[in-house]
């Protein structure tokens, strides 16, 4: 095979799927079907987990540097202020903050870190064509110049959005349904006075209109329009009517704008596959599962997704496992999403109510409760996923739901340790798409270091000693090996035994 695996689609989830693969020197191939990079985006949040699967990758670059972080999010009913959400506050003493940064510069980012890997995105290729056997995939690729060539691929991954051609051509089904009609959006340059902290949204009469500070005095402005608007507007169009509602709703004037950037008019959809994976051809990302905006989950879900699956295909392509493991992406993945659609299709339900009996249940239960600072902790701690966990999944079939302690399939904590050559590093920094062999001891690490890498393989192995009192600090017996995951979680945690860990690891790669 020439590549052993293709990657179509190169927006974040697929750049960091990539770069996962690189790094561990499987060889893949990234096409996309656009003419080059994107320079516009829709997401503009990159909750902690997503900052996070960047870190292990060496991809974070300067984004923390670059963003907004003290967030405030705003819910007015006319010129009346009836919630405010401060998410710094709310959230001051996670490990990491969210960051309002635009998806186009988080994907300037990995493509950056994709290069330094001797990697490159190919655009202008569009995937045309794809047939699989029980050694590979063979597809075919339209290029630039309009000729169509074959390639054979032992892998194809479909990174590759809402309307994925991956996901046709594997036959694999999405249904759901439409959160809203339409929604019409506009980035325009402007001097306002609004927070330029986060965002400010008017809710009334049921209908959402959302202006979002940006860099560079730009801003972001979502509407509904009205039912009877004609479809297919042209972008100036589109850029009026926004403004005008803007102007109208918020009883600002336009005078200070000085250029309308970028105008566009789209659905949103929940969306999720019946299946991520049809033999040699699985899905990530948009291609996968399609929500709300809300909350600023989709970027985010679509890291975590090529961070899972990275992981387990690199032990696939290496020989080190069986295909079967494969299986254990969706197994963890598809709930997630699941839970995620249905989080996010409350909030937009709750938040616009399209009924008088629905509004009354916001305004009198809703936002008092959300006005407390506990309610909105809880909210920010759900939003940025660090809770994410695969207790009960299929590689984490024994931990129970309410054992207390970090357990098998949960996110382990970020920890000061000490690595094999004394030096102090941060767990998440030192994962690097390995696996990480945590014990006080050093020559414990080591043994049990040795054993995991008999079976997963050079260099996918490193041990680290947590600096005293850092792992009891997470909630870790000091006496306890942990092993821990690429993708951050724990996967085997038990008193010293190589044996009883290199067991584990067994049954993972090769299930009975």
């Amino acid at each position: 095979m020439t590549d052993t695996v293709l990657v179509a689609g190169a927006g974040p989830t697929g750049l960091a799927l990539a770069i996962h693969l690189t790094l561990r020197d499987v060889p893949v191939r990234l096409i996309d079907a656009a003419p080059g990079p994107a320079t516009t985006s829709r997401a503009l949040g990159l909750q902690p987990r997503g900052a996070e699967v960047l870190e292990r990758i060496g991809a974070l670059g300067d984004l923390p540097e670059r963003s907004q972080r003290s967030l405030t999010m705003s819910y007015n009913e006319g010129s009346r202020t009836v919630l405010r959400m401060r998410v710094g506050q709310a959230a001051a003493d996670l490990p990491k903050q969210a960051l309002l940064v635009s998806q186009a510069e988080v994907e300037g980012v990995l493509r950056r870190r994709l290069g330094e890997l001797g990697g490159a995105v190919e655009w202008d290729t569009r995937l045309v064509a794809a047939e699989q056997d029980g050694a590979g995939v063979t597809v075919a690729v339209r290029t630039e110049d309009g000729a169509e060539r074959q390639a054979e691929t032992r892998w194809l991954i479909g990174c590759d959005g809402a309307h994925s051609t991956v996901r046709k051509l594997a036959g694999i089904g999405f249904p759901g349904r439409r959160l809203m009609e339409r929604l019409l959006m506009a980035d325009v340059r402007a001097r306002w006075p609004f927070d330029r902290n986060g965002s400010t949204t008017w809710m009334d009469a049921g209908h959402m209109l959302s202006v979002t500070a940006l860099p560079d005095d730009t801003w972001r402005i979502f509407t509904e329009p009205p039912a009877d608007l004609p479809r297919d507007l042209p972008d100036g169009e589109i850029a009026e009517r926004v403004l005008a509602e803007f102007s109208r709703r918020s009883g600002v004037g336009l005078d200070t704008v000085t250029e309308v950037r970028w105008a566009t008019e789209f659905r949103i959809h929940r969306r999720l596959a019946d299946a991520y994976r049809r033999g040699r051809i699985l899905l990530a990302g948009d291609a996968a599962h399609i929500q709300s905006p809300t909350g600023g989950q989709g970027q985010n879900t679509g890291l975590g997704d090529a961070e899972n699956l990275a992981w387990k295909l690199v032990l696939v392509a290496r020989g080190r496992a069986d295909a079967r493991l494969l299986d254990t992406y969706e197994g963890e993945r598809r709930p997630l999403a699941r839970n995620v659609l249905r989080a996010t299709s409350t909030a937009v339900n709750v938040m616009l109510p399209d009924t008088a009996w629905k509004r009354l249940v916001r305004d009198r239960l809703v936002l008092p409760a959300v006005r407390l600072p506990a309610v909105q902790r809880r909210l920010w701690v759900a939003a940025s996923q660090l809770g994410i966990g695969y207790r009960g999944g299929p590689l984490a079939r024994t931990s129970h739901r309410w054992a207390s302690g970090p357990r098998p399939g949960d996110r382990m904590p970020d920890l000061r340790c000490l690595d094999p050559g004394g030096e102090e590093v941060t767990l998440h920094a030192a994962v690097s798409a390995r696996w990480v062999v945590l014990a006080a001891d050093r020559r414990a690490a080591d043994r049990h270091a040795e054993a995991a890498a008999a079976r997963l393989g050079d260099g996918l192995v490193t041990a680290l000693v947590p600096v005293p009192g850092a792992a009891e600090a997470a909630g870790v017996d000091a006496r306890d090996v942990v092993l821990v995951r690429p993708d951050g979680h724990i996967g085997w945690r038990g008193r010293p035994a190589p044996d009883r860990l290199a067991a584990w690891i067994d049954e993972v790669l090769w299930p009975a």
